[in-house]
């Protein structure tokens, strides 16, 4: 059987279902029909039907879907069944209050250091997590197999401090940083434009 390919915007939702299935799961809610959950996620019936569909059948029809059973299987596909360790680099503003996102954890990412080109110059008082050197940023990624980071860096900086983070091993960049990256194919690069989102919503308020 061949192989099925996963649309991205798939994954993306899946997150989503399991953000909503945790907060069930913590009411002590046990099923749920695949109407409401939609509809808590945000989304169509049959399109979360179809999204559920690539990871196997779950569920009975007229009984909805076990909570519990469900939540594990996602976590497990979107590899959280155990604590995924994350870097952050650049701990300017944005990445201080990154760092300070408890959401993180409770979703099953660690965000074990920080790294900025001038350490000695970030407040530590409120930051949860050592911030080191950005010559130490290889031998961490190898030492702690990190293949996930967090990139803040200034747009100057994102190309060089990318290469620097896939030739150590990382695999998925979280890309803060206001320019457009080029990496292999095997590495999957999500960028977060804040100016371009709200730029967006200008263009739909004004309709």
């Amino acid at each position: 059987m061949d192989k099925v390919e996963i649309p991205r915007k798939a994954i993306y939702r899946l997150s989503l279902y399991s953000r909503c299935l945790r907060r069930l799961s913590e009411k002590g809610i046990e099923t749920i029909s695949s109407s409401a959950l939609a509809s808590a996620a945000g989304v169509k019936p049959a399109q979360l039907r179809k999204d559920i569909g690539y990871f196997g059948q779950f569920g009975t029809r007229g009984l909805g879907y076990p909570v519990d059973v469900l939540l594990g299987a996602f976590r497990e596909v979107l590899g959280r069944a155990t604590l995924q360790p994350v870097i952050l680099v650049g701990a300017g503003n944005l990445g201080r209050a990154l760092l300070r996102y408890e959401g993180f954890l409770k979703e099953g990412f660690d965000v074990l250091a920080a790294f900025d080109k001038y350490p000695e110059s970030i407040d530590t008082a409120r930051v949860p997590v050592p911030v080191h050197p950005d010559s130490e940023l290889t031998e961490f990624i190898k030492a702690n197999k990190v293949r996930m980071a967090i990139l803040c860096v200034p747009a100057e900086f994102g190309q060089e401090v990318a290469n620097t983070l896939v030739e150590a091993g990382v695999q998925g960049i979280l890309n803060f940083s206001p320019t457009i990256l080029q990496t292999p194919e095997y590495v999957v690069v999500t960028r977060v434009d804040l100016a371009m989102e709200l730029e967006n919503l200008s263009f739909f308020i004004d309709q």
